[in-house]
């Protein structure tokens, strides 16, 4: 293993002084220097058990309380509390915190891109990443799990993939113990102790330690919201909000959970969908539920939650809304009423922009997102995101159709399947075109006839960028890429991609020709063929 100790006589690092920023070279002069810890000895001749005491952090950061060796060190670290980022790469405007990181982020531009992705036109700087990329196009997945048979295209992801069978969790948190599946799990859990907080509003100064929440905070600063989408005509406070919530209508979805298959449109939805497979949580303090219940089993962590929940029990609900009058158990629950009066809806999801006026509702509804669904039939297993949908679900078991149409007798389990079906009877069509004046039923059917006056086309192909109008006309044009041959010729056997090229081959067997000349009478089985043929009688008659 390479010597790492540190040797002054022979060390090629060159140490920059705080005060005036001159160079001190390797055997010059440095004892006091400042950016060296009190104590330091230099001497080539230290044991190994006097190299260790040297290593004492005497530079601490008042903003996190993380200590350093040396005050340069802990000048580098301090730009993660600023974000200052002052070295900026002349070709394409990406900025970084240290030099080193602009140098080696500088190489990516000069290497030379040969090989090309004849799908998608990615270009890469080596055979082998591009090899290792078309498996993303050819479904190409030969790394395997004896476990459970799932297959990978990489070897990195069927290690990671492992770790889920044998419960291996390497990355362990030195301050609470908990552990984790990967380094980025651990290093943004850290966040939680250090108090790290990089991301500043700048019209408050709030910080926080993830951008997701400087975005969602953003939001109560501004009134309007100039972003609007073209497709549903909802707004938002933000470009990056617009963007991310167009996902919804393109239906790309390039994460994909390497368990179930399950795909989704964000990075940080994926990894909160991998937590019901995997069972990790967000860290949570471990307190001891020291005070009970004398009405039943609950116990709790303060006397002021106990205190709380005997209301429960005494019936007392002494939080009163001044508009309404309705009581409640709880402040929080009061809170939440109040806004009902108000119309505030101060929680926002961050994947498409909707709020909410509970943290509670918000909850439920980013389970749309991640694929979480905790509640499941008792019959037949099927499981849902929400209560109200597993108590509908339940009338499919027990027959119960409460809902009865008045005009045909006809019943429904639920009162929306009612109010669409009544409206085959009176006609009413309460979505209008704001362009032609078309109406329609249904909401969804207005939104798809939309695209055709703005032009529109909200469904792109993730591997080419083409982009369509309808989600259908996506998976047929997915074929073309896949080299899927559903249809085949039950004569020959021969296949095709698209229903319409089969039934042009099967012409050939059956010796049918639907289009017809109208100068002579003769039939082909193609209309290009006919074209093709009509050129004769158009020089006849030139000549």
């Amino acid at each position: 293993m390479e010597n790492t100790d540190w040797d002054a006589s022979s060390s090629s690092e060159t140490e920059i002084s705080d005060d005036d920023d001159e160079v001190n070279h390797p055997g010059s002069e440095d004892e006091g220097n400042e950016n060296d810890c009190k104590g330091f000895r230099e001497n080539t001749n230290m044991d190994q058990e006097r190299e260790v005491q040297t290593d004492q952090r005497c530079f601490k950061c008042t903003e996190c309380g993380q200590s350093f060796t040396k005050k340069k060190h802990l000048k580098v670290h301090l730009k993660v509390h600023t974000l200052e980022k002052p070295f900026g790469c002349e070709v394409c405007g990406q900025r970084f915190d240290e030099k080193s990181y602009l140098d080696q982020h500088i190489i990516l531009h000069s290497v030379e891109k040969t090989f090309v992705c004849n799908v998608c036109r990615q270009t890469f700087s080596q055979k082998t990443h591009l090899s290792r990329h078309m498996k993303i196009h050819s479904g190409e997945k030969p790394f395997g799990c004896d476990v459970c048979g799932q297959s990978f295209n990489r070897k990195s992801h069927l290690n990671r993939h492992l770790k889920i069978h044998t419960g291996e969790k390497p990355f362990g948190c030195d301050i609470c113990g908990q552990r984790f599946h990967e380094k980025a799990y651990l290093d943004r859990h850290i966040k939680i102790h250090s108090g790290e907080k990089p991301f500043a509003c700048d019209v408050c100064r709030q910080r926080f330690s993830r951008k997701a929440h400087l975005d969602r905070h953003m939001g109560s600063h501004a009134d309007e919201k100039p972003f609007g989408c073209d497709v549903c005509r909802q707004r938002f406070t933000h470009k990056s909000a617009l963007n991310r919530h167009m996902i919804i209508h393109t239906g790309d979805k390039p994460f994909s959970c390497e368990i179930c298959g399950q795909r989704f449109n964000q990075k940080s939805v994926l990894m909160t969908h991998v937590r019901i497979h995997t069972g990790d949580k967000p860290y949570e303090p471990i307190r001891e539920k020291q005070f009970g219940c004398n009405q039943c089993t609950k116990r709790f962590t303060s006397k002021s939650c106990l205190n709380s929940h005997l209301r429960i029990h005494s019936g007392e609900k002494p939080f009163v809304c001044d508009l309404c009058g309705q009581k409640f158990f709880y402040k929080a629950n009061l809170k939440a009423h109040i806004r009902i009066h108000t119309g505030e809806k101060p929680y926002s999801c961050d994947m498409c922009g909707q709020d909410f006026r509970s943290k509670s509702h918000l909850n439920t509804h980013q389970r749309i997102h991640t694929g979480e669904k905790p509640l499941n039939c008792d019959v037949c297993g099927q499981r849902f995101s929400r209560k109200s949908h597993l108590t509908r679900h339940m009338k499919v078991h027990t027959g119960e159709k409460p809902f009865g149409c008045v005009q045909c007798s006809k019943r429904f389990t639920n009162k929306t399947d009612l109010t669409f079906h009544l409206r085959i009877h009176t006609g009413e069509k309460p979505y209008a075109c704001d362009f032609c004046g078309k109406r329609f039923m249904v909401k969804s059917a207005a939104n798809k006839h939309m695209r055709v006056h703005s032009g529109v086309k909200p469904f792109g192909c993730h591997l080419c960028g083409q982009r369509f109008t309808a989600k259908p006309s996506v998976k047929k044009h997915m074929i073309i890429h896949t080299g899927e041959k559903p249809f085949c010729c039950n004569v020959c056997g021969y296949r095709f991609n698209l229903k319409t090229s089969l039934d042009r081959h099967v012409r050939i067997h059956t010796g049918e020709k639907p289009f017809g000349c109208d100068v002579c009478g003769r039939h082909f089985n193609r209309k290009s063929t006919l074209n093709t043929h009509m050129k004769i009688h158009r020089e006849e008659k030139v000549a």
